[in-house]
């Protein structure tokens, strides 16, 4: 509907220009116009030029009109399409070429060429320039990469670094006593601040005030980890003075302040561990990661035990890698207080550490036990 409107649009602009033409170029007739002389109306030029003039615009100027409508349509998506970081690549092409049909011309003098040499010198700079332009476009992705993605390259490496964020860790009282994450944190495997709130310190506290002889040792045993790992200038080490009277139990304070804190609860205490675990927050257990980092050991291989004491079962023995790896050897009891040479039967991988089963290699004693 639209098209057959303007048709007949430019039908009417066309019999317009097609009257207007006549009397331009001199050929308008004289028009006696009146109902006896009707026929020579139809017989002028004027109605000649506006029923050709008529035509063109019907046909020739629709035509012509949508094809330069058709070239503005297409013209404006392409250039939606063209990205400015092609348009970058298209001029560095062009001015590239442009460069190069000025060296050509300067090396070889053709500007000094009589008659022909200022229309060779453009030649050149046209070709040159139309080279560099297909290049750049056909080049585009290997340009493309070296100039654009390599600082982009370098821009994601550097917020990389920059969001890189070391997550602080909050050490429960258990882990504490225990002591080994002192030595952990002399390795260097731990990064971030080592955060002690205020009630595993008041905890620490009371244990070590305890009437119990164990009780007082082991929370004496702790406020010395602490001082050792406040001296060590690898880890940082920062006393939280953050408490949640509404919560009695200490473990639910740890877990909750993690989930605030954004941090890591590092334990050895396997119910603390699952019930961080239940609410979202992170734990570093030290038992698994004392468990991962002991030796492998697989069915067949051959080790030295000292046997120490008597097994659960009958005839066997009980002893200890240095790691504290038990090992339980069948027919064991035979060799109470010796150091024997065993073959490894099976593991046992518990999440109280790990068990090995073996059985003796030979009824003869390891030298020098």
């Amino acid at each position: 509907m639209v098209k057959k409107i303007m048709r007949a649009i430019l039908g009417i602009v066309g019999a317009v220009i097609g009257f207007n033409t006549v009397y331009v170029l001199g050929l308008a007739s004289d028009l006696n116009l009146s109902w006896q002389n009707i026929d020579n109306l139809f017989l002028s030029t004027q109605f000649l030029g506006v029923i050709i003039g008529g035509f063109i615009g019907v046909f020739l100027l629709s035509y012509f009109v949508e094809r330069i409508l058709n070239f503005i349509l297409n013209f404006e998506y392409s250039i939606k399409e063209i990205t400015w970081k092609n348009a970058i690549i298209s001029v560095i092409g062009l001015i590239i070429g442009l460069i190069f049909g000025v060296i050509i011309n300067f090396a070889f003098s053709v500007g000094k060429i009589p008659q022909v040499g200022l229309p060779i010198q453009v030649l050149i700079n046209l070709i040159s320039a139309y080279i560099g332009f297909t290049l750049a476009l056909n080049k585009k992705e290997e340009i493309n990469n070296i100039i654009f993605d390599f600082n982009k390259n370098k821009k994601k490496v550097k917020k990389a670094k920059d969001d890189y964020e070391i997550s602080n860790k909050i050490l429960d009282t258990s882990v504490i006593i225990d002591g080994r994450i002192a030595e952990i944190c002399k390795t260097g495997f731990i990064e971030g601040t080592l955060i002690i709130p205020e009630f595993v310190l008041e905890e620490l506290r009371h244990i070590a005030d305890s009437s119990d002889v164990l009780k007082r040792n082991r929370g004496r045993r702790g406020l010395d980890i602490l001082k050792q790992l406040q001296k060590d200038s690898n880890i940082g080490v920062e006393i939280v003075d953050k408490d949640f009277e509404e919560i009695p139990e200490v473990d639910s304070k740890l877990v909750k302040l993690a989930k605030i804190m954004n941090a890591r609860v590092v334990t050895n205490d396997y119910n603390l561990n699952k019930v961080a675990e239940l609410q979202g927050v992170f734990v570093l257990n030290i038992n698994e990661l004392a468990n991962a980092v002991k030796p492998v050991v697989l069915p067949g291989e051959e080790m030295d035990v000292k046997v120490i004491k008597e097994g659960k079962e009958d005839g066997q023995g009980v002893g200890y890698l240095d790691d504290g790896t038990m090992i339980v050897v069948d027919d064991g009891i035979n060799h109470m207080g010796e150091k024997i040479s065993v073959l490894v039967t099976s593991i046992l991988q518990t999440a109280a550490g790990r068990m090995i089963f073996a059985k003796p290699k030979a009824s003869e004693k390891v030298a020098g036990s």
